[in-house]
């Protein structure tokens, strides 16, 4: 006789799907099964709802037009709902950390409508100006973000979660986030 054990639902935009997992006479069926399952129906989102690529550079820093992107997407209502949770904190709050700005600030200075080149360069005039240094150091924080770091295990429940857990190429966040949003296999 099955009985259910646990029921979770996980909301998107674009999916809404229960996973049910049943316990036969105490035991859990088959796990690999259910994540194989919860991965077939997994959808890439919509990609008028996504910003670019975490990998995407504005005068050669890395993430700054994505999180530019996230913001004027919010502002229009189009953003995938499983972005908003991170808009300004994560990779978001680090960079505006990094640059030495206040979120909000740079928030509403890209609703004012201006090009990335633009906002960046406000940036740098509110802050600091980049050198080629400064550059590398951030480059290289987020192009290897999750690999061997704070934020490994972030990365593998995500991928757990995705169904991804078996792919060991997937060595950071944005590589993840690529998959995860359909730009990569």
């Amino acid at each position: 006789m099955l009985r259910r054990a646990h029921c979770r639902i996980i909301p998107s935009e674009f999916q809404i799907f229960v996973q049910t997992v049943f316990w036969e006479w105490g035991q859990e069926i088959d796990k690999p099964f259910v994540q194989r399952i919860n991965f077939a129906m997994q959808q890439t989102p919509d990609p008028s709802t996504l910003p670019c690529s975490p990998l995407a550079e504005t005068f050669g820093l890395k993430y700054f037009p994505r999180m530019l992107g996230k913001i004027r997407l919010h502002a229009e209502g189009k953003l995938w709902v499983d972005l908003h949770a991170n808009l300004g904190s994560g990779s978001d709050g680090a960079l505006v950390n990094f640059l030495h700005l206040n979120y909000q600030d740079l928030k509403e200075r890209v609703l004012l409508g201006e090009s990335d080149e633009e906002i960046f360069k406000w940036c740098e005039e509110q802050s600091r100006p980049l050198n080629d240094t400064d550059k590398l150091i951030w480059n290289a924080y987020a192009t290897k973000l999750g690999w061997n770091d704070h934020i490994s295990a972030i990365l593998d429940k995500r991928k757990a979660d995705a169904g991804l857990a078996h792919r060991d190429d997937i060595q950071t966040i944005a590589h993840y986030i690529d998959v995860d949003e359909g730009r990569m296999p």
